[in-house]
Parts: structure tokens; C-alpha cells; sequence
């Protein structure tokens, strides 16, 4: 099977072949019909993550281990079963949540293994969808998605269920109040679809690129705002009924970003912030209590959120976000494009 792997960090992707194996236990080996590209192999194939200052995190030093075949938003098709594999049927075509744990610590025990101390996500911290075949570790990490279009669920495995488990952290806010979203990109425009679909109220976006902002009207927000205008905060705070945002996420995660999302807050107001684009800021420790604000990561989601999500999609329909297929050969240049913010919505990797 032909796999296209990180083989050194900030070089292009390499295009490699193996035998196909052959799943043992309780693993499920399906064959990719669709794998999304998304913003964050762009650090993984990097190999880090800018933490401001000059700092960086690197994915070595947290358990990346090289050559790894990036991927981590994938549909397949059930192509063979392990013999304790049990709930999913060959041919089956199913959405892959990648995010996964060991299983046993604490936290992926109360329900969040997708933030586990020792992380084994797929095309993080092993095998992803840029390949012919995947191998998933357990049945459990399937969702079945009948006759859905593989292409435009692959997106859910990421950006749809980062952005719903954000905007699960919203609160009752969400209903009755603006959300103001920071970055009209993939997850941007998956998280205004999203956003209607759970009874959202309104959204305003914030971008810097014309073209992402148009998206984002068209896709339903009721103001967009140019992140780099000197009065964007006014604009914001104007937006939001005047007395600025009840919550806001940051899609993007940016030193600029966050710094915004801070200073257009409402008192009492939530910051989510998402993005991992990178930087640090520095800020003044007395108007936290004064104003009261809420300053919040969000990381994917969880196995519950993934379940949730696709009863959601099942319900109202699958997010109408902007879909461009490609070969899984051009790879290296979608990732090009993402990198280059030539890209609307999502590009999805499929075999033909």
C-alpha cells in the first residue's frame, strides 16, 4: 500500500509503500475513501509548534516518532476484522475519531481520552489516512455513516467536532447571545454550520483575508470584521449589542487573536480558545476578576462529542462548508495551498 509520511521534519511529504497488514485482536483495517487535509498537519510535518519567544514545542520530544504517514480525518471502508472485533461489519463505511488514549489514566476515564497523558492519536502519534489503508486499534473508534458522502464527513473527525466541542463550552449563551468567531477558514466556516444547527443565535467573524470574510457572510454571520482594523475591538464590542462578546472563540490562536479576543470580551465574558497557529501574550492579572472573564482551551473533542456530532449531522444535515477533493498524490500540494491560505472551506484526499 502506498503511504505518504513525514520523513523529515519541514521537507515534503514522501511517498512510501509497504504490504497491507493484517489486523489481529480487536483491530479493524479499513481502505481510506476520503482523508482530510487540515491546518494542524502543517505543524506535524513542521514537527513542532511555536510557543512565542522564540520557543517551540517539539512533537519528537512529545512521542512523534518518524516516518509518520499524516492523516487524521478519515472515512473508510471496512475492508478486514481481527478476530475479536466485534460491532462493525465488512464493507461498512465509517468516520474514524483519531483521537485517541490509553485508555487507562484518569482522564481518558472520565470521558476525555483525547486529552490523555499518552496520547496515540492517529496521524499524530501513529499511522494516518494519507495512505491507501488505516489501521484502527479498536471498533470503538468508528462511526457508521451509511450513505453519507465520505468526502464531506472526513471533515467531521476534526474541524466538525473541535468546533461543536467548543461551542459546547459556550453555554447557555449560545441561544440567547452573538458568538463571535475568530478565523473564517475550515474550522471557521465547519463552526458557523455547526453553530446554526445547534440553535445558535448569531455569529460575527473576524478575519484578516477578504475572501474568507465573504465566505463567512455567505454562510450565515450577521457581521464580519477585519482582525487587522485599528477599531476592530469597537467593531466587535458594536457588533455584539455594544457591550461586547459573551463568548468568543479563537479559531485561529495567535498572539494578535487572543489579544483581541481578550480586549472585545463583555464582562463575564469567555474567551475558547482553539487555533494552535502560536506565540504567547503577555496580560494585566487585576482585570481578570474585575471584569470577570473566563480564559479557556479547547482540544478536539471527545468520543461523547464525536457521538453527538453525528447524531447532529443525522438531524439537520451535513454542514453546508465549502468541499474541494483531490487526488491523494497532490498531498503536498494542498498542503501547499493550506499553507499559503489559497484554500475556502476544507480540501479532502480521496484514491481516485
Amino acid at each position: 500500500m502506498r503511504m505518504f509520511q513525514v520523513c523529515v521534519c519541514g521537507q515534503p511529504l514522501q511517498l512510501n509503500e509497504q504490504s497491507t497488514p493484517q489486523p489481529t485482536g480487536a483491530e479493524v483495517l479499513l481502505k481510506i475513501l476520503a482523508a482530510g487535509v487540515c491546518h494542524s498537519d502543517l505543524h506535524l510535518s513542521d514537527g513542532y509548534f511555536d510557543l512565542g519567544g522564540g520557543k517551540r514545542l517539539s512533537l519528537q520530544d512529545r512521542g512523534m516518532k518518524l516516518p509518520l504517514t499524516l492523516g487524521h480525518e478519515n472515512v473508510g471502508e471496512v475492508a478486514a476484522l481481527g478476530p475479536q472485533a466485534k460491532g462493525v461489519k465488512l464493507g461498512a463505511k465509517v468516520l474514524v475519531d483519531p483521537w485517541m488514549g490509553c485508555g487507562e489514566c484518569r482522564v481518558c476515564k472520565r470521558g476525555d481520552e483525547q486529552l490523555c497523558t499518552k496520547p496515540s492519536s492517529i496521524g499524530v502519534f501513529r499511522h494516518g489516512g494519507y495512505s491507501d489503508f488505516l489501521m484502527v486499534p479498536h471498533p470503538r473508534y468508528l462511526f457508521d455513516i451509511g450513505d453519507l458522502a465520505p468526502e464531506r464527513v472526513a471533515p467531521l473527525a476534526c474541524s466538525g467536532v473541535t468546533t461543536y466541542s467548543a461551542l459546547k463550552k459556550v453555554g447557555p449563551t449560545l441561544t440567547t447571545d452573538p458568538v463571535v468567531f475568530i478565523g473564517a477558514g475550515g474550522l471557521g466556516l465547519m463552526g458557523l454550520a455547526i453553530h446554526q444547527a445547534m440553535g445558535g443565535h448569531s455569529a460575527v467573524v473576524v478575519d484578516i483575508d477578504p475572501a474568507k470574510r465573504e465566505a463567512a457572510k455567505k454562510a450565515g454571520a450577521v457581521a464580519v470584521i477585519d482582525g487587522t482594523a485599528p477599531d476592530a475591538v469597537a467593531q466587535i464590542v458594536a457588533a455584539t449589542n455594544g457591550g461586547g462578546s459573551w463568548a468568543t472563540i479563537d479559531l485561529v490562536g495567535s498572539s494578535a487573536t487572543a489579544r483581541l479576543g481578550i480586549d472585545s470580551l463583555s464582562k463575564g465574558g469567555k474567551l475558547i480558545i482553539v487555533g494552535l497557529y502560536g506565540g504567547d501574550i503577555t496580560v494585566s492579572l487585576p482585570p481578570f476578576p474585575m471584569r470577570a472573564i473566563t480564559v479557556q482551551g479547547s482540544y478536539t473533542g471527545s468520543l461523547t462529542d464525536t457521538a453527538e456530532l453525528i447524531e447532529l449531522v443525522k438531524r439537520t444535515g451535513l454542514p453546508p462548508v465549502p468541499v474541494a477533493t483531490r487526488r491523494l498524490e497532490e498531498v503536498n500540494a494542498a498542503l501547499s495551498d493550506l499553507r499559503a491560505g489559497k484554500i475556502i472551506g476544507r480540501v479532502v484526499l480521496t484514491p481516485a
